[in-house]
């Protein structure tokens, strides 16, 4: 174990904002400095001048603070919890707290009563997640269904539906089209029909699978899938299974919230990977992306047409921003008035 450098929770902070500052919008970056800053200051309230005392029970108590005290919905006190925990596990980088100490942060599990608004990927565990697709999978089936699905915010069917012909690599876009008279509808039929921009480094992956891992199969109607299986086109079944699996943190992050050892796991057999209780289905994955476009200052009209979902619906079923998150972006906004 290595010996932690001391170090103030504010300057913490400052560093923590510096650093970030080029990798996150303005708005994000403003989101995470407010939420920092109400943490910084509890630990400053309790004489905590040095961040290697930190501990998991420190944070708890923080949260349930929060819940009860400051009457934290739950789309908020998640904000605030996965905000901290990128927090601590950049504080863990730099030696600043205890290793390991940010897969103790916990942020809130709803139960089926209380509905999936909030049951998203965040922006940094889908980061993780791909990240250790490509140093592990690179250019896997997994890999590329897992990337295309986060960066277009499609649903499965949308991206079950590609076909080779659908990717533009030159222009960087695929196309997803309504084709139900061979086992392809989207949902909003013809009216989810749309072209979708991709990045240069989306559609280099994309590009090294088409030349190199793609099966050359044709599915059942005679047409060529984009992503293909030794039997055709991808299920939504397989799609299912790929996210529940590489979510699972002991895959992406070498470690288990539940205290599991991933060696007797049963919940890391192919069979069971659904049973995870850490892991998400494919519905996060476009629930996060979702908020993840709209913390990046994309504009609501545009990440409704890119995922192919109304703005009311986005405000009511898929915006995971708090509102103080939107008050922050904003003022970001009036600043620059």
């Amino acid at each position: 174990m290595s010996e932690l450098d001391p170090i103030d929770p504010t300057q913490a902070l400052k560093l923590y904002i510096a650093d970030r500052r080029s990798s996150l919008a303005k708005s994000s970056l403003m989101s995470h400095r407010s939420r920092l800053t109400a943490f910084v200051d509890w630990l400053d309230e309790r004489d905590i001048v040095n961040l290697n005392e930190l501990t998991g029970r420190m944070i708890k108590e923080y949260q349930l603070e929060g819940r009860e005290e400051y009457d934290w919905t739950v789309s908020t006190e998640k904000s605030y919890m996965v905000t901290i925990r990128v927090f601590v596990r950049w504080c863990e980088s730099i030696e600043a707290v205890e290793s390991g100490l940010s897969e103790r942060v916990q942020s809130p599990v709803l139960d089926e009563n209380q509905g999936v608004r909030d049951v998203e990927l965040d922006s940094e565990t889908a980061q993780a997640v791909l990240e250790n697709l490509e140093r592990y999978h690179y250019c896997s089936r997994e890999h590329v269904t897992l990337a295309v699905m986060w960066h277009t915010m499609g649903r499965c069917g949308a991206v079950r539906s590609l076909d080779l012909e659908d990717f533009e690599s030159k222009e960087q876009y695929i196309r997803f089209r309504h084709r139900p008279e061979t086992d392809t509808s989207l949902k909003n039929k013809h009216k989810s029909e749309r072209h979708i921009a991709i990045s240069e480094e989306l559609a280099d992956l994309l590009d090294e699978w088409v030349e190199n891992k793609r099966l050359d199969v044709t599915d059942e109607y005679g047409r060529r899938p984009l992503i293909t299986t030794q039997h055709g086109r991808i299920s939504q079944t397989t799609i299912g299974i790929y996210a529940y699996k590489y979510t699972q943190p002991c895959r992406y992050a070498g470690t288990c919230p539940e205290g599991r050892d991933p060696q007797t796991c049963e919940s890391t057999e192919h069979k069971n990977v659904s049973t995870c209780p850490a892991s998400v289905s494919p519905h996060p994955f476009r629930r996060g992306s979702i908020t993840h476009w709209l913390r990046s200052d994309v504009p609501p009209r545009a990440v409704s047409n890119r995922a192919d979902v109304s703005e009311d619906v986005i405000d009511k079923h898929y915006d995971e921003r708090s509102d103080q998150d939107k008050m922050e972006q904003r003022r970001g906004y009036l600043d620059n008035v």
